[in-house]
């Protein structure tokens, strides 16, 4: 299979997906050795969850199955160019590739518009339209003064 018979499956998941009460989104994961590792659809409704995206499924899947954290020799394949969301979590999966087929304006004009997260992102905390406040407790390094004095850590 290539990369275009790969994007066809994903595509194929998303439209699946739709006739289930799901989101128009679907992802693969595939291996070094082009093997399908993960899948995910858009399962944010029905699980009442809203970072149950494709490609954190596809991800979560690839991830349980492979037994690791980083998905390093993988490729995804999605119905749609990632979120920030699903943006954020290729890279702390550390994906080597992403393949995508719709792009973000055909996911607005289809009533997925993430342009003003990309707008709140840019912004200073205190300028969002959620508020985001630092507290300065005394003790907010202690997790990560633990973590670097930690033996046993595996690092990420």
């Amino acid at each position: 299979m290539d990369n275009k018979d790969f994007l066809s499956k994903a595509i194929e998941l998303a439209v699946d997906n739709v006739a289930n009460n799901g989101g128009p989104f679907g992802a693969i994961i595939v291996n070094k050795d082009g093997k399908i590792v993960g899948r995910g659809q858009n399962r944010v409704t029905d699980t009442y969850d809203p970072t149950a995206h494709a490609e954190v499924q596809a991800i979560r899947e690839a991830c349980q199955q492979l037994q690791t954290f980083q998905l390093t020799d993988c490729t995804l394949y999605t119905s749609c160019e990632p979120c920030p969301m699903c943006l954020g979590a290729i890279y702390w999966a550390r994906l080597n590739k992403v393949y995508y087929a719709a792009d973000q304006q055909l996911a607005a004009a289809g009533g997925f518009d993430d342009a003003f997260i990309y707008e709140e992102i840019s912004k200073q905390h205190e300028a969002r339209n959620i508020p985001f406040i630092a507290l300065q407790l005394d003790n907010r390094n202690a997790p990560f003064e633990k973590w670097i004095e930690h033996d046993e850590k595996v690092k990420y």
